[in-house]
């Protein structure tokens, strides 16, 4: 008969340990179960589901790993476990996988408490817990990144609570919560595309435009109610472009020099290229600002509104069809096809009402810094961070995010 131990090891860290812990096992041709091994702070916490082949050999592979273990001055723990308990456990392992992302400037214990408690309560089990940020500086001035994953296992019963539960302490602690299933597209996304205004740059242009016609208060509003959801997009774009009527063709190119990148743009997409993803830009916006765009970051696709120039003044019209949410959601499609590639591999962000298309095309859709109807309608938000959090997102450590 053969005896199955859980053992457990603890200490502080020292090369060569694994190789010293399963040499001795190897000797009595034990079979290794299952195996996870962490190090904090040059703490070790190592721990193996260990099957021994004979009964009778069970004292000696312990005598001589509590003997080996106690010179090198690590804790160790044998717990014995049924052949029930093992089965019940192997069964769990085919359960559903989930990975739960909390993203934060700090990470607080009252963070985690209450992710944690919302797991549980829908029936997921915490399997593990990773940092994928970098190590955080104690000095309070720092402009401090926090990303936590949570593997978690289960089958929650109602998807949608699950999600409004963390969308609830998400707003009342100032924190992202990103819930995903550990599907194999995770990992391989292959396309982002991204809004343009308010999401890879701060401005809505388009209010910049109406500022430098002496009309900026007018366009401002109906630009809120729009993003808000209150107008329809196709409508209040155009009642917005009839307000720039007259306006000289002269000052896009200060717009364009001015414009602010989001924090964590150039970083994101200079990212995305080194690993081979394809970018693009999709737009409610302007042709002319996504071009600049386009040339400063290297962004491989563009597809946004002609503004239309008559004798270098703008008619307060566009040419061809105007780029509306549903158009975003087409031309993500189409994207994709051309490049061979599912919508579940691609990622969607954008941060307006007229976004939520496109988010809801693609395998992960991301709200950014969205207005409150905009974050409670896509699956995933941004708020807390820069637009490179979404590396997190897609489970890059600090590390690979250089």
């Amino acid at each position: 008969m053969s005896e199955l131990v859980l053992i457990n090891v603890s200490g502080r860290d020292k090369p060569g340990l694994t190789s010293e812990i399963t040499g001795i096992m190897g000797r009595y041709d034990v079979r290794i179960l299952d195996i996870g091994q962490a190090v904090i702070h040059d703490h070790l916490t190592w721990g193996i589901l260990a099957e021994i082949p004979d009964e009778a050999n069970a004292p000696p592979v312990i005598r001589d790993l509590m003997f080996r273990l106690h010179s090198l001055d690590l804790q160790v723990r044998f717990a014995p476990i049924t052949v029930e308990e093992y089965q019940q456990w192997a069964e769990g392992r085919n359960r559903a996988r989930y990975i739960v992302t909390l993203l934060s400037r700090d990470i607080k214990a009252e963070q985690i408490a209450r992710v944690s408690a919302i797991t549980a309560r829908h029936g997921l089990n915490i399997d593990n817990i990773t940092r994928l940020s970098g190590r955080p500086s104690l000095d309070p001035s720092a402009n401090r990144i926090a990303c936590l994953e949570f593997s978690v296992r289960g089958t929650p019963s109602d998807l949608a609570q699950l999600r409004s539960d963390f969308l609830h302490i998400a707003a009342e602690m100032n924190v992202d919560i990103a819930f995903q299933e550990d599907s194999i597209y995770r990992r391989n996304r292959r396309l982002v595309v991204f809004d343009m205004d308010s999401t890879l740059i701060e401005a809505e242009v388009i209010d910049e435009l109406a500022r430098e016609a002496g009309v900026g208060d007018q366009v401002a509003e109906i630009t809120e109610r729009a993003m808000q959801g209150e107008l329809d997009f196709g409508q209040s774009f155009a009642e917005r472009l009839a307000l720039l009527k007259g306006l000289d063709e002269s000052v896009l190119e200060g717009i364009a020099a001015r414009l602010k990148m989001t924090e964590g743009a150039e970083h994101l997409i200079s990212r995305l290229k080194s690993l081979g993803y394809r970018t693009a830009i999709l737009s409610g916006g302007f042709t002319y600002f996504a071009r600049h765009l386009q040339n400063r970051l290297g962004i491989d696709y563009v597809h946004a509104n002609e503004l239309e120039i008559v004798d270098g003044k703008a008619t307060g019209q566009v040419s061809g069809a105007i780029v509306d949410g549903k158009r975003k959601a087409q031309l993500l499609l189409e994207i994709a096809e051309k490049e061979h590639i599912s919508r579940e591999q691609v990622i969607a962000v954008g941060d307006g009402a007229n976004d939520l298309p496109m988010l809801s095309q693609a395998g992960l859709g991301v709200a950014f810094r969205a207005k409150p109807l905009v974050k409670e309608s896509a699956r995933h938000s941004i708020s807390t961070l820069g637009l490179d959090a979404i590396l997190y997102l897609i489970g890059f450590r600090e590390s690979e995010n250089r």
